[in-house]
């Protein structure tokens, strides 16, 4: 029931985003057509619905640099998706909009050498933002995405600064 409400709140538009960005076949060929890296790293949407996105990332020989951990940028490329995937959805059906990463800041505090999965649980935050803005006008949203290794401990935490306006 919860579900089916979240859903309601969505634009056509948001609901045919979400429906292809966790399809994975669909979303392997966005990712290979917009985002080769996400495909090589094997970056995969757990989750995207109107209060949070979830983005993981395999521990393998693609992901892994040479001190046997998730290469600092494959992490960054999670996380950023995990915020990035939830502005698109927001912004999906709403009008035009423009997007850009102003700001990235991490920090990093245990040894990613596990599945690790980044989640992102500011969607009430973002559209409510996207919602009240006016043409012409511009915002910014500091999104926290936290990193998750497969025993629940925290490896990392970026912090995407996303600056948005909305056009005519």
């Amino acid at each position: 029931m919860e579900s089916q409400l979240k859903l309601r709140k969505l634009t056509e538009a948001a609901l045919d985003y979400q429906r292809k960005m966790t399809h994975p076949i669909i979303f392997w060929f966005a990712m290979l057509a917009k985002l080769p890296s996400a495909v090589f790293w094997r970056l995969k949407i757990k989750t995207l619905d109107t209060e949070k996105c979830e983005v993981t990332i395999p521990y393998f020989w693609r992901s892994q640099n040479p001190f046997k951990s998730i290469y600092f940028a494959a992490l960054a490329g999670a996380a950023e998706l995990s915020t990035g995937a939830l502005c698109q959805l927001a912004l999906a059906g709403n009008g035009q909009f423009s997007m850009l990463v102003v700001d990235f800041r991490a920090e990093y505090s245990k040894k990613a050498n596990t599945k690790t999965t980044f989640s992102c649980h500011q969607g009430s935050e973002l559209f409510d933002l996207i919602g009240g803005m006016q043409i012409g006008e511009t915002a910014q949203l500091t999104m926290i995405s936290e990193g998750k290794n497969s025993s629940d401990e925290t490896v990392a935490k970026f912090y995407v600064t996303w600056s948005f306006k909305r056009k005519n």
